[in-house]
């Protein structure tokens, strides 16, 4: 009894992990699947998918949680299948039919239509969303019949680029701003065709410098022993990858996790990552204005000594 209640006892985990969330799992069903396996005290996720979605779903445990608002806020890309000719209650598979139409179309009219919706734009999030109303999502409100009225965002789309077109199949790989609703850009996108469009399926294949390709699944991850898991975990620093690099001294190190401002001979940055002279020693992210690096996000010293001499899994 005592070996069991062992192994089910929860630990400190830091780490991130690139999950490859399946189909018909919410994000937090598939959160709470990993934390499970891993035993995890604390863990998040870092940008909601739709259970009828899949890909890139980066979990963060532990120390790595503090960083999860930059995931968050990072460019996304997706893979997205658009239905033509049959626009949906929802927007997607899971709604009703609401119009069918003729898909009387050729490539250069896709190429129109992509080009139309490439750049700044603005864009009206779909009432079956989880974007909340007087403190109630508006999919509430869709599902009682009831439409509210949504203020429009800028959001961007960096890129739309064609992988497949045959019949009523357009498949299409999209790089876009956070907020961006690609079920609405699907819909947008086939009114654009003239003959209406839902979103058939949708993959994240990557946010901010992650990717899919290197992504876990959970029967994958659920096959392994608890130290092999531990083994996928990157360090919190993953999520910054693409940031600008800034190393101290023992010294300027120990000072800049107390919190205090630091005078660097560096040019104004408006985010960087932070490391000790010690290999992997990942300190925090900050900002320089003035010549001075001024912490944002740190973390405490015990968790750069975890993330640097990790203790191994005993269950």
């Amino acid at each position: 009894m005592a070996a069991q209640k062992q192994r089910i006892q929860r630990r400190a985990v830091h780490g991130v992990l690139l999950l490859d969330k399946p189909l018909g799992w919410s994000s937090n069903d598939a959160l709470q699947k990993a934390k499970w396996l891993l035993r995890a005290e604390k863990a998040g996720h870092t940008g909601t998918l739709d259970p009828l979605a899949t890909g890139l779903l980066p979990l963060c445990f532990g120390a790595a949680t503090k960083f999860s608002q930059v995931s968050l806020d990072a460019d996304k890309a997706y893979r997205a299948t658009l239905g033509l000719g049959r626009r949906m209650s929802t927007g997607d598979l899971e709604g009703e039919l609401v119009e069918e139409r003729p898909v009387n179309i050729d490539r250069a009219a896709i190429d129109a239509a992509c080009a139309r919706f490439t750049g700044a734009i603005d864009q009206v999030p779909p009432m079956h969303s989880a974007l909340k109303k007087d403190g109630k999502p508006l999919y509430e409100y869709a599902r009682a019949g009831i439409e509210v009225e949504r203020p429009s965002r800028s959001i961007r789309i960096h890129a739309i680029d064609i992988v497949e077109w045959h019949d009523t199949t357009l498949v299409i790989d999209v790089r876009c701003s956070k907020g961006t609703y690609i079920r609405t850009l699907a819909e947008d996108i086939g009114e654009a065709l003239g003959c209406g469009a839902h979103l058939a399926a949708l993959r994240r294949t990557g946010s901010g410098p992650l990717s899919v390709d290197d992504a876990i699944t959970l029967d994958q991850l659920e096959a392994m022993s608890e130290s092999e898991r531990e083994t996928r975990l990157l360090s919190p620093d993953a999520l910054l990858a693409d940031w600008p690099r800034l190393a101290l001294d023992d010294d300027e190190a120990g000072r800049f996790l107390t919190g205090l401002r630091r005078r660097v001979q560096h040019a104004d940055l408006p985010a960087v990552r932070v490391y000790g002279p010690q290999p992997g020693a990942f300190l925090g992210s900050a900002h320089i204005t003035a010549g001075e690096l001024i912490a944002d996000r740190l973390l405490s010293p015990l968790e750069v000594q975890a993330l640097q001499h990790p203790e191994p899994a005993t269950a």
